[in-house]
């Protein structure tokens, strides 16, 4: 057959693959909505993601804290080891693209033995062994493949794709451990002030039981009233022992999202009503996220790096040509060897066309195919689950605000009636079991503010990391 008509073929059958073969299709638009639902154009105009988390978590304790983490957290190293793995990986793949050339030099010898003694030429003449030698120097270009149909640089794009997606996956564990060690630190504090209520409260109540027993034995109380009083001190000494646990617990999780035992040296921090962290957030729009978030570049990436993988697939059907070559010089003296009469060379180029592998190549092609599509629907997903987190930030903060400050009007109110219930009490216009309630629905009334204190603060620090913010000092550049 004709060496044309073969490259005619091939190039043909290339031509007709490539046109059938079409990389998945990308993700969809409109899976989400336009804008956010309550987002105020006051607030909003622009995204979170632009602040330093030192812009956001206030508190100077807190601030020395994330600093802590952020150099001791093992999680956020796995995350900057695998970013650069998959860098290394990238220059691996890279160095395809360019020859590989080895210098080599060999001295052999061997000895010939010799042969019997014979007649030749009507005389007997012996044949003696001699030895003999050979020595090279060269160059060698070891199997290069010409890429003809673009399978290396296919395999190289997705190389630089997991590269990207892990440098983004980097960002995604900075900005979760911000948040973890944010929203530790402020359910440390929550239990620190929650422990200090019920001391307080306690040292109010064993006062109020001591009271108790002297109006008993005065005769002017009753046996009721200090069984009232001893229940009440009883409930808050259980409340203090829960209060301690809380607090165990909440500074062992916050030991462990900074990686290290909390040093002693620390700033102090500021009080729950005090905001150490800000809780008025711009959002921006939605599709700011996707240049916000790192866990949607990551999607992104990965959907980039499955499209090269399916160009890859579809590239192992075609043939592949390699280039092996040899230049160097070789003679059996060795002063002899750089003479131009010592020169030798070789060149063989191999052209490699797959005929049958029992559908490996389609079997890797139809996979690279299903993780495209999947690819896909993750990038979906992960747009459509920032949407969700930005929007129940944005309900919870709106419901927040207004909770904690009818919480702190109800503190005020639960006040008032305890002054004058005490006072009445003392004029002996009420009785004690009034005086109780009044207690019993202040105490309450604190521990529920303190509670909605820690929930809205927690809900601003997963806006903040719902919107991709805290990586403005350590923005990566995407370029590879």
């Amino acid at each position: 057959m004709n060496p044309r008509i073969i490259t005619v073929s091939i190039s043909a059958l290339a031509l007709l693959l490539t046109a059938c073969q079409t990389a998945p299709k990308a993700a969809q638009s409109g899976i989400v909505a336009s804008s956010f639902p309550l987002a105020s154009p006051t607030f909003d105009g622009t995204s979170a993601a632009a602040l330093d988390w030192r812009d956001v978590l206030i508190d100077p304790r807190l601030q020395a804290l994330v600093q802590i983490a952020l150099s001791d957290s093992r999680d956020l190293r796995i995350a900057v080891l695998d970013a650069e793995a998959a860098r290394a990986q990238l220059r691996v793949q890279r160095a395809v693209f360019w020859p590989q050339i080895e210098a080599q030099a060999q001295a052999t010898k061997n000895r010939d033995a010799g042969q019997s003694a014979g007649r030749i030429g009507g005389s007997e003449e012996g044949q003696q062994a001699r030895t003999l030698g050979q020595t090279q120097i060269g160059l060698n270009l070891t199997a290069f493949e010409i890429d003809l149909f673009g399978r290396l640089r296919a395999e190289s794009e997705s190389a630089s794709a997991a590269y990207l997606a892990a440098g983004a996956g980097r960002d995604a564990a900075r900005i979760a451990l911000i948040s973890t060690v944010a929203d530790a630190y402020i359910a440390q504090r929550a239990a620190q002030e929650n422990l200090s209520l019920t001391e307080a409260t306690l040292d109010d109540w064993r006062r109020s039981l001591a009271m108790a027993e002297q109006l008993k034995a005065a005769g002017r109380g009753s046996a009721l009233d200090v069984a009232q009083a001893l229940g009440q001190v009883r409930t808050a000494e259980a409340d203090l022992a829960a209060a301690q646990r809380t607090l165990s617990t909440s500074t062992n999780a916050l030991t462990l999202a900074i990686g290290r035992p909390i040093p002693a040296d620390l700033p102090a921090g500021l009080p729950l009503d005090a905001a150490p962290v800000v809780t008025i957030l711009p959002v921006g729009l939605p599709s700011d996220l996707l240049e916000a978030r790192p866990d949607i570049r990551q999607a992104e990436h990965r959907l980039s790096g499955a499209n090269a993988d399916i160009e890859a697939a579809r590239a192992a059907f075609f043939p592949r040509l390699t280039l092996t070559g040899a230049l160097g010089f070789g003679h059996p003296e060795l002063n002899q060897l750089l003479k131009s009469t010592s020169g030798v060379w070789s060149y063989t180029p191999q052209i490699t066309l797959p005929i049958f592998q029992g559908g490996r190549l389609k079997g890797s092609l139809d996979l690279a195919r299903i993780r495209g599509d999947s690819a896909v629907a993750n990038y979906e997903r992960s747009i459509q689950v920032a949407f969700r987190e930005v929007a129940d930030g944005l309900a919870q903060r709106e419901t927040y605000e207004r909770q904690v400050a009818s919480q702190s009007a109800a503190v005020e109110a639960a006040e008032r009636r305890l002054s004058l219930s005490d006072q009445r009490f003392r004029a002996g216009v009420d009785s004690r079991l009034e005086l109780l309630d009044a207690q019993r629905q202040l105490y309450a009334a604190r521990q529920s503010l303190v509670t909605l204190r820690q929930s809205r603060y927690a809900s601003a620090i997963v806006l903040f990391r719902a919107l991709g913010g805290g990586l403005r000092e350590a923005a990566i550049n995407d370029q590879s």
